[in-house]
């Protein structure tokens, strides 16, 4: 089957994984996301755009310093060369999913935890899914 066809809410909610690409194309890439109570992505910077969907849980949108409460059915875009962090600040777990546009990631990765993604030096390497 050519593209991603799939209950993508169903599946960001029973992720436990800190990081999971689900499909990535030649110009964007799907990855479901958990965070744990009192965790966050980290605060980063991308030469990229990039779309938030949080499904489950509630937490902090960080743009440019600027803080946003969110919770299950909020977007956020955060458009390239934005400093950016999403944190999660309940009591449990966020689940989530974003899109990066382009791709970021090597397709398919799981990383387990953050501190596991934190150690692997992956990044796009220019394989689809397809």
């Amino acid at each position: 089957m050519k593209g991603f066809v799939k209950n993508i809410e169903e599946i960001a909610i029973k992720n436990n994984d800190f990081r999971q690409v689900l499909y990535t194309a030649k110009n964007c890439q799907l990855v479901i996301m958990s965070l744990k109570p009192n965790e966050e992505i980290g605060m980063e910077v991308h030469h990229l755009d990039q779309f938030f969907r949080v499904e489950e849980g509630t937490g902090e949108a960080i743009l440019d310093g600027v803080r946003h409460t969110i919770s299950a059915g909020f977007a956020v875009i955060v458009p390239a060369g934005t400093n950016h962090n999403i944190v999660n600040t309940g009591n449990t777990s966020m689940k989530l999913y974003t899109l990066y546009a382009p791709p970021n990631h090597r397709d398919g990765v799981i990383h387990h935890t953050r501190s596991e993604a934190e150690a692997d030096s992956e990044a796009f390497d220019g394989k689809t899914t397809e």
